[in-house]
């Protein structure tokens, strides 16, 4: 492995919207299926609200969750029906980014992800289903920092600073790419630098280049 003694030694990814793209009109259709009939004002693009942020905080369960969602749908609802709805907000996953994060971690960068997630999409994110080349999204990465296991959700300076403390990385020599402009502005505050790309852009070649900028 190349040794890299730039500046940057962390880079830090959100996961929708950057490492897989998403789309919030197909979530809505797909929560609207399962029975949530309000569901295109309850789930939001970047910070869900009621119990979809309880379950993304942590402070519900998945079963408690999944019963409460099934109140409002006036059924019993099984896992898989609930993770297909979450599912449906992802369009994608471009091989040639996933391609990239290996390059960089070759190059010796070390590789995070924070998220504001939960269960059912990382049932699915770690596992062999979420590549084309069956690499689970924990293949890319040093490690995974989720919302609903650390027990709040970005911006909350909170999740960035146990991020910080238990990987042991130093702000400054990290950049934070998150699609989320809350999010790169908490990410900012703490002393990172900070990189918005669109939601489902190739940002393959713009990060390369503040990299570079930054050595």
């Amino acid at each position: 492995m190349v040794k890299q003694t730039e500046m940057i030694k962390n880079i830090v990814f959100d996961f929708g919207g950057v490492i897989a793209d998403i789309d919030r009109e197909q979530a809505v259709k797909a929560f609207i299926r399962l029975g949530v009939t309000d569901a295109d004002r309850i789930l939001d693009k970047y910070h869900q609200t009621g119990i979809f942020q309880e379950l993304e905080e942590g402070t519900l369960t998945e079963e408690a969750y999944r019963n409460e969602l099934g109140k409002l749908c006036g059924r019993t609802l099984t896992w898989e029906e609930v993770q297909q709805a979450w599912l449906g907000f992802f369009t994608g996953v471009d091989i040639r980014k996933l391609h990239c994060l290996e390059e960089l971690r070759q190059k010796g960068y070390k590789l995070y992800v924070l998220s504001n997630t939960n269960p059912y999409v990382m049932g699915w994110a770690c596992s062999e289903r979420f590549s084309s080349e069956k690499k689970p999204l924990t293949a890319y990465f040093e490690k995974l920092y989720l919302s609903y296991q650390i027990g709040c959700t970005k911006p909350d300076r909170r999740i960035f600073e146990f991020m910080l403390t238990d990987s042991k990385i130093q702000p400054q020599e990290t950049l934070f790419v998150d699609d989320g402009a809350s999010n790169v502005a908490a990410g900012r505050d703490l002393g990172m630098h900070t990189f918005q790309p669109q939601n489902g852009s190739d940002w393959r070649d713009e990060l390369n280049q503040l990299l570079a900028e930054l050595k």
